[in-house]
């Protein structure tokens, strides 16, 4: 429910703001602004949504492979012991574990093309166990959440765009991205913890979290002994044997298993355009919603109240031209990626608030379009506590990414 109040709130408040502009204010533009994004937006979301049958279509027949051959159930054996814990309403070896495994790597290593259709597989799976189909259950809004956390090890996209703009250290967001981002991870975990009432404080999940920590600090100093100029390709060449070596594996374990290989590849790929076309309505009444929120200039009035609160406590106000990313994140991925570029020309790659924009965009997912396409593909009605529960977590996030910028980066 809170979802259809947060989807109601930006239309009738952006209308009432737009009512005040044209008749106090005499803008006689905003109206004409508002109609032009809002049919722009429900355009991105139909182009979104079946952009996503190429890669849908692909991976799915991948997880088909991979299911037939049995390297799926190998997956969640091996993760059992840690998301047993966090998810204790699906069956040991159910085959939503190697799922929500390789969702919550491909979105570790940065690849989100790779991550969505492992996360939507997942989704699908889960909604099998799930008793009521139009709600979401406990175990699909953990997954929601973790994905929100957005635990990234190599924020790659992120060091090609500070590469592209001139930072000297493109990789010298590194260090706070992963420390912002593990906060975020670790808050969302407490967060379904609370709301599901589960004993998190095990063996498995403290084994599961250092293990993470040596990993996290095994990729940072890789990345300090690379020169410059190679990390961003070196990071990214990382992901891509990952995920391709998956790739051949599934396929060799199918020959292995005598399988007819690219039958059930077809098989699988033909759920794609299926899953593409359900998400279709969800993602653009989100994008719709968020676009007018934008147009009326209520995000502006948001960021610059903020920034009059903060003076007003004489309060350092420095990260303020950062505020902008921080909200558009948990809206629109590919909107805050493009605010960060514009701030990171305005202020400089290596200024504080270039610093601070990329360890944002490197930090937590967008939030409200994880929930339109993953509880879109499923048709989830009632999300329950899903987005507050997320939000928490990108808060968390969020918070922890200022104050590490000014820890490392405050001069």
């Amino acid at each position: 429910m809170a979802l259809n109040y947060v989807w109601l709130a930006f239309f009738l408040i952006s209308f009432v703001v737009a009512i005040f502009k044209t008749l106090i204010l005499h803008d006689a533009t905003v109206f004409g602004e508002v109609m032009n994004s809002l049919m722009a937006s429900t355009k991105t979301g139909a182009e979104i949504s079946l952009g996503l049958i190429g890669v849908m279509s692909f991976w799915l027949g991948i997880m088909r492979i991979g299911e037939k051959a049995g390297v799926i159930n190998v997956f969640a054996r091996l993760v059992n012991p840690f998301y047993s814990k966090l998810f204790p309403q699906v069956p040991k070896g159910d085959p939503a574990m190697g799922s929500m495994v390789m969702n919550f790597s491909a979105t570790m290593l940065g690849l989100d093309n790779a991550a969505t259709p492992f996360g939507l597989k997942a989704m699908k799976q889960l909604q099998e166990l799930n008793p009521s189909h139009d709600t979401a259950s406990n175990a699909e809004i953990a997954l929601l959440v973790l994905n929100s956390a957005g635990v990234v090890i190599i924020p790659t996209s992120v060091i090609a765009l500070r590469l592209a703009a001139g930072a000297s250290n493109p990789a010298d967001i590194l260090v706070p991205t992963l420390l912002s981002t593990f906060i975020a991870f670790i808050v969302g975990i407490f967060v379904i913890a609370l709301f599901q009432r589960i004993n998190i404080f095990k063996i498995p999940v403290l084994i599961f979290l250092a293990g993470f920590m040596v990993i996290m600090a095994a990729l940072f100093y890789w990345v300090q002994s690379l020169p410059p100029k190679d990390i961003a390709p070196k990071t990214a060449s990382l992901g891509g044997i990952i995920i391709f070596g998956i790739i051949v594996l599934f396929i060799v374990a199918g020959l292995v298993k005598k399988i007819v290989v690219y039958e059930t590849f077809i098989e699988g790929a033909k759920e794609g355009f299926q899953t593409a076309v359900n998400i279709i309505p969800y993602l653009v009444g989100m994008l719709a919603a968020i676009s007018v929120f934008r147009a009326t200039g209520c995000m502006d009035y948001v960021v610059n109240g903020i920034a009059a609160l903060f003076a007003a406590l004489g309060m350092n106000t420095d990260f303020v031209p950062a505020l902008p990313v921080m909200f558009m994140k948990p809206l629109s991925g590919g909107g805050a990626r493009a605010l960060m570029v514009d701030t990171m020309k305005t202020y400089k790659p290596d200024s504080f608030v270039g610093y601070l924009v990329s360890i944002l965009q490197g930090t937590t997912e967008t939030t409200f379009y994880v929930i339109s396409v993953y509880f879109g593909s499923i048709n989830i009605r009632n999300t329950r506590y899903a987005l507050v529960a997320g939000l928490i977590a990108d808060f968390a996030g969020m918070i922890a990414a200022v104050f590490l910028a000014y820890f490392f980066f405050r001069y």
